[in-house]
């Protein structure tokens, strides 16, 4: 009867460190994906401001409380707007920075196209 207690211990433990580990992972992850709004070079992740603490806390309540990555994301730009995010959704709002870097390649591989033209003759 020891046997199985310990047994059913054992496995109860590792079950909860596997959990924890999840949501650290799912932590880190989210975290690397948010802009610090004071530090605004920084991600969550990687900054010690007073702002950032609050963040990475609330981030750890809310994963604990059951909620998914997107909820996350939705309830921070709700609260803060899009500019939180790193990796913004692709909605009207955020055409422009989704389409401007294939814009500015292609305007400039035609410019060099062009150049090459005109230098061959």
């Amino acid at each position: 009867m020891k046997i199985l207690k310990i047994i059913l211990l054992l496995i109860v433990v590792l079950f909860s460190t596997t959990l924890n580990a999840n949501e650290d992972k799912l932590q880190i992850e989210i975290t690397k994906n948010l802009r610090c709004l004071i530090c605004q070079g920084q991600s969550i992740y990687d900054s010690d401001s007073e702002f950032a603490t609050s963040l990475k806390l609330l981030i750890k309540n809310k994963i604990k409380e059951g909620f998914s990555e997107d909820q996350i994301y939705n309830f921070l730009t709700d609260k803060y707007g899009d500019w939180i995010l790193y990796d913004p959704k692709f909605n009207k709002n955020t055409y422009l920075l989704w389409f401007l870097p294939l814009l500015i390649f292609l305007i400039g591989g035609a410019i060099v196209s062009k150049k090459l033209i005109k230098f061959k003759k």
